[in-house]
């Protein structure tokens, strides 16, 4: 794909995007933009599926809504609230020690900075950077195994591991599309582009991919 076809290649996904599936932690910064409830979606929505995460995620807030709340569940109480999302055990252990890092060092705030982010246990750029931009408003590019995949699919980067992802996108997407940029790779991922036999000729976008690594498709 040429650089200068990104334009393009935005402009469509956008369109199409209206008619997929909106993924569940923007859809909850959609309605609240609370950079807490979307840190502790953030976690739970990792290795795990969409509708589990919200269920979740909507229990989990009806009982507790602040770190302060939070702290006051044990952390059996916070797995039994959250199960069944992927590694429930693990994740219920690092909501508390988020929460009671945030209090202590924060004063019960979340910090709006990357690089603090990263501090917190569980929390990896992924996160963070979710955090920056629809928690904040603030610029970043969230790179998940979606668009790590696709960014390389389209031949608009080429690099091996979604930190090496999120660099490249820094260094050439147009600052415009930072924030927008998960959401839109990650509807078409789940919709269209899968891992293993991609749905191209169904693909808004498939005259622009150069289909690199795809040796399936439908």
């Amino acid at each position: 794909m040429k650089d200068s076809d990104i334009h393009q290649v935005v402009k469509i996904l956008r369109r199409e995007k209206e008619k997929w599936d909106v993924p569940v932690v923007t859809l909850m910064s959609q309605t609240e933009r609370n950079p807490f409830k979307i840190l502790i979606a953030t976690l739970l929505s990792l290795r795990t599926k969409d509708e589990v995460t919200a269920r979740a995620a909507e229990r989990l807030f009806q009982v507790a809504e602040t770190p302060e709340e939070m702290l006051k569940l044990g952390e059996e109480e916070i797995a039994a609230l959250i199960y069944p999302v992927g590694f429930y055990r693990r994740k219920a252990k690092n909501i508390r020690e988020v929460c009671r890092i945030l209090m202590e060092k924060y004063g019960g705030r979340v910090p709006d900075e990357l690089e603090e982010l990263l501090k917190l246990p569980g929390v990896g750029r992924k996160t963070a950077n979710l955090v920056v931009t629809l928690g904040f408003g603030k610029p970043g590019i969230c790179v998940d195994t979606h668009v790590h995949r696709i960014s390389n699919r389209l031949g608009y980067v080429r690099t091996k591991t979604p930190e090496e992802t999120e660099f490249a996108l820094r260094e050439k997407l147009p600052r415009e599309y930072w924030i927008e940029f998960n959401d839109l790779l990650v509807s078409l991922g789940q919709q269209i582009c899968h891992p293993t036999s991609p749905r191209c000729s169904k693909c808004p976008v498939e005259k622009f991919c150069d289909k690199v690594g795809v040796e399936r498709s439908r």
